[in-house]
């Protein structure tokens, strides 16, 4: 039997590729993903905590809504009081619907991971023509506001065509998180060249663990604790990423904020921290391709 293959990549057993470390010797590469997104009113996809309603839905609108107005302001305070600095996966709209978050975003020098118009719709499902136009509206719009063109995508809902690498290539992005496959950083193949994958969890993320699976709070802070700790001791062998996805309206919540706090406490304050790289997925990127040739193979 010979199954379908996407070709992007090649199987390769972590165990057997060369080692290397990433900056002044760290050995656990850590970041905070913020997903902040923006949804249409009436219409389109949604997450929901609850049962869905018929359209405009006005409950689950507005629950998403208040990641936008309070949730989001409350992790930027987290960040700043913990010295932390982040990735904001961002929708173009919120520009338009939230311009001071914006404003937040670039006075704190953060990253910005291009992640679509809007979380109302997953570009999956589009022609090529028309999932080539959405790249371009949502990167022109966050180049337009920034300053410069946002270098890693990942799409809303991580959703992605059988073209959606190829396309991102040759809008210029260097790397993209759509494809859980690895703990390290995987090149994968487009017909324009390699792009670089750049691992994101599915399951150390709120939305998927609280709004799926329906884990508590408490221990989904669990889970990113013992993840952290895991990788952490796994790093002596290989350079690896640890990385924690975050919503504005999951964690933003005031009740799940102090767990949100113990988990990124644990991890700044660990006795190992000295080994940890607080860094973005930008700059693990940006590392390994500086790498030799070889050291991570090109698929």
């Amino acid at each position: 039997m010979d199954l379908p293959k996407h070709g992007r990549y090649d199987y390769s057993p972590i165990i057997e590729r060369p080692n290397y470390d990433w900056p002044d010797g760290k050995r656990l590469a850590f970041y905070v993903a913020v997903n902040v997104e923006h949804f249409a009113f009436g219409e389109g996809r949604g997450h929901t905590p609850t049962v869905e309603l018929p359209h405009p839905d006005q409950r689950n609108y507005a629950w998403r809504d208040y990641g936008l107005r309070v949730g989001i302001w409350r992790i930027f305070d987290l960040l700043e009081e913990l010295g932390l600095p982040a990735c904001h996966l961002l929708n173009s709209e919120v520009i338009k619907h939230a311009p001071q978050i914006a404003d937040r975003i670039a006075a704190r020098g953060d990253e910005l991971v291009g992640h679509g118009r809007t979380n109302s719709e997953a570009q999956g499902q589009l022609s090529e023509e028309d999932e080539a136009a959405l790249i371009k509206e949502a990167t022109d719009g966050l180049s337009d506001r920034f300053g410069t063109p946002p270098r890693g995508w990942m799409g809303p809902w991580i959703s992605e065509s059988a073209t959606t690498p190829d396309l991102l290539k040759e809008a210029g992005y260097s790397h993209v998180m759509d494809w859980p496959c690895d703990d390290q950083p995987v090149w994968m193949r487009t017909r324009s060249g390699p792009i670089l994958s750049v691992p994101y969890p599915v399951e150390i993320n709120d939305s998927p663990a609280m709004l799926v699976r329906q884990h508590t709070a408490s221990e989904f802070a669990d889970m990113a604790i013992d993840q952290f700790d895991q990788m952490l001791k796994d790093s002596r062998k290989q350079p690896l990423v640890c990385g924690f996805s975050t919503h504005t309206f999951v964690v933003g919540q005031p009740y799940r904020l102090p767990h949100l706090r113990r988990m990124l406490e644990h991890v700044v304050n660990h006795p190992d921290a000295d080994k940890v790289w607080f860094t973005t997925p930008g700059r693990i990127a940006d590392h390994v391709i500086g790498l030799d040739e070889g050291v991570v193979p090109r698929a």
